[in-house]
C-alpha cells in the first residue's frame, strides 16, 4: 500500500519548465519486528526523557534548542525560527542544473533512494517532458535538496512512469578502495579461476527479490506467534509466597534468548544438509 502522506513536497525545475511534486522514501523497514525496552521485573515499558545536565530536572519538548559549542560549557543557542531563516532555496525546489551518463556515477556513493512523482494533475505534461527528456539522452540530472535541514546531493533517474531521487553521499564520506586493496596480491591461479566460472554458470538465476529474503524475521515472527499461543493470561491478584511478600507476576518474554536458539537450530540444520 502506498504511503498516504508524502515524505516532501515541492517543485522540480528543468529550465523553464517546473512543476509540483511530491517524494516518498523507497525503502522501508515499518514491517521489520520491532521490540520495547520493558522493566524485566514488572512488564512495564520503560520510558526516555532528556534531563538537564546541572539541575537534574526533565526539560518539556517546548523548551529544547538546538546549541552549537563554542567552548566549554559554552553554547549559541539556536531555536527554530533562527534555523528556519537560513533555509536554502533547495528547501523546496529541485533544481537540475547538470547531466551526467548513469553509468558514470560510481555505486558506493548512491545512498538513501525516494519515488518522485507529480503531485497535481497539471503538472502531469511538464513532469512527464523531463522525465522522457532524461531517458531519450539516457542520462540522470543532477541537483542539491534540502532534507531534514542538510542540504543534500541527489540525481534524478527516470524510472517507468515516474523518477527515483537518489541521495549521494558526500566525498569525504567515501573512503578509497585503493588503501584497503592495494596489498592484495594480484596473481591468481588460471585452473581455480576456471573451475569457479564453471560453478558460477551452473548457479546463475534471474533476480528475484526472494533472494535477499530476511531468515531472522521470518524465524522471529514464529517465534513470536508461538509465544502468544503459549503464554498464559496474567492473574488479577498476586499470589503471595511462604515468606509472606507478593511475587509480582512476570508477562515479560524473552524473545532474544529463545531466538537464539532458534537460529542455531538453523544453523545446525543447513550445516548437516
Amino acid at each position: 500500500m502506498a504511503p498516504r502522506r508524502p515524505y516532501w513536497r515541492g517543485y522540480l525545475k528543468l529550465s523553464l519548465v517546473t512543476c509540483p511534486v511530491a517524494m516518498v522514501p523507497a525503502t522501508s523497514a515499518s514491517a521489520k519486528v520491532r521490540f520495547h525496552t520493558l522493566n524485566k521485573d514488572t512488564g512495564n515499558r520503560v520510558v526516555s526523557q532528556y534531563i538537564d545536565s546541572v539541575t537534574g530536572k526533565s526539560v518539556k519538548d517546548e523548551d529544547e534548542a538546538k546549541g552549537y559549542e563554542r567552548g566549554e560549557n559554552d553554547y549559541v543557542i539556536l531555536t527554530d525560527e533562527d534555523l528556519e531563516a537560513v533555509e536554502l532555496e533547495t528547501v523546496r525546489t529541485i533544481d537540475i542544473e547538470k547531466f551526467v551518463r548513469r553509468d558514470r556515477i560510481e555505486w558506493i556513493y548512491l545512498d538513501t533512494p525516494y519515488y518522485l512523482t507529480a503531485n497535481e494533475k497539471i503538472g502531469d505534461e511538464a513532469f512527464s517532458v523531463i522525465r522522457e527528456a532524461m531517458k531519450a539522452q539516457d542520462v540522470v540530472g543532477v541537483s542539491r535538496l534540502v532534507l531534514g535541514r542538510r542540504e543534500r546531493a541527489v540525481i534524478l533517474e527516470p524510472r517507468g512512469q515516474g523518477i527515483v531521487v537518489w541521495t549521494l553521499r558526500f566525498g569525504d564520506e567515501v573512503r578509497p578502495e585503493t588503501e584497503y586493496f592495494a596489498d592484495i596480491d594480484k596473481k591468481s591461479d588460471t585452473n581455480g579461476v576456471a573451475a569457479l566460472e564453471r560453478v558460477i554458470k551452473k548457479r546463475m538465476k534471474d533476480w528475484s527479490p526472494e533472494m535477499v529474503s530476511d531468515p531472522i524475521q521470518e524465524s522471529l515472527l514464529k517465534l513470536i506467534a508461538s509465544k502468544k499461543k503459549s503464554k498464559k493470561p496474567a492473574r488479577k491478584t498476586a499470589s503471595k509466597s511462604a515468606k509472606g511478600k507478593e511475587e509480582k507476576p512476570s508477562n515479560v518474554v524473552n524473545i532474544m534468548d529463545a531466538l537464539k536458539k532458534s537460529v542455531a537450530k538453523e544453523l545446525q540444520s543447513r550445516r548437516a544438509g
